[in-house]
């Protein structure tokens, strides 16, 4: 059974886990120190059966003291755990790799600790569109601002990728702000999310300096 084939099956009955500062991606990995005894039982569970698993938003205006369950985001990435260490005290070092968008459909009775879904897998229909390059060059033109470590990262990232997956990569990397990044991974339509990261991009360069210029003294 691929991955894929894996969360297809756990989407069922698919494992969450919520946090309210971290957004994964399809095609980026996401390492988690896991301590809470309800997401430790999560990642036991997990580790058992499948490796299958998905980090989810919560909806805007949460609190630690609110609700014992409060409400989630409808869009998610799911992943498989592909590497982890037990702690002494039972807690877990984990690196979630994201596979594909899921919606949550409906949460389940609460017969564990955690929380399960019912969702649908949300695949990228195929693209055909110049998104893709306008987003190649604007890469290519912000890496000249960057150091050359980082630009090198960036040029290879925007190589190996096309499509949705081109903007999900690169979403990943140069935005950082949760709500953001969440508004990239909601988005279903390629073409949308190429101009919403081309959009980031814009703004990062705005805030660069351009080459061959100095700072002032």
């Amino acid at each position: 059974m691929t991955p894929l084939d894996r969360v297809r099956a756990a989407c069922r009955a698919l494992k969450v886990f919520p946090l309210p500062e971290a957004v994964l991606f399809p095609g980026t990995a996401i390492p988690l120190h896991v301590f809470e005894p309800r997401y430790r039982a999560l990642v036991r569970d997990c580790l058992a059966t499948d490796q299958v698993m998905a980090l989810v938003q919560l909806q805007p205006g949460w609190s630690d003291d609110s609700l014992a369950r409060p409400p989630m985001q409808e869009m998610a990435c799911a992943g498989t755990i592909v590497a982890h260490e037990a702690l002494e005290d039972g807690k877990f070092n984990i690196v979630l790799q994201g596979l594909v968008r899921v919606r949550l459909l409906a949460e389940l009775p609460p017969d564990n600790a955690y929380r399960e879904v019912r969702a649908e897998m949300v695949e990228d229909e195929p693209y055909r569109g110049s998104g893709e390059e306008s987003l190649r060059q604007a890469i290519l033109e912000v890496c000249q601002r960057l150091p050359p470590e980082a630009a090198e990262g960036l040029v290879q990232i925007a190589a190996q990728n096309d499509g949705g997956a081109l903007a999900d990569v690169l979403g990943a990397a140069l935005v950082l702000e949760p709500g953001r990044r969440q508004k990239i991974l909601a988005e279903r339509s390629v073409d949308a999310r190429l101009q919403m990261v081309l959009g980031e991009i814009g703004a990062l360069m705005a805030k660069l300096t351009p080459p061959g210029s100095s700072m002032p003294s």
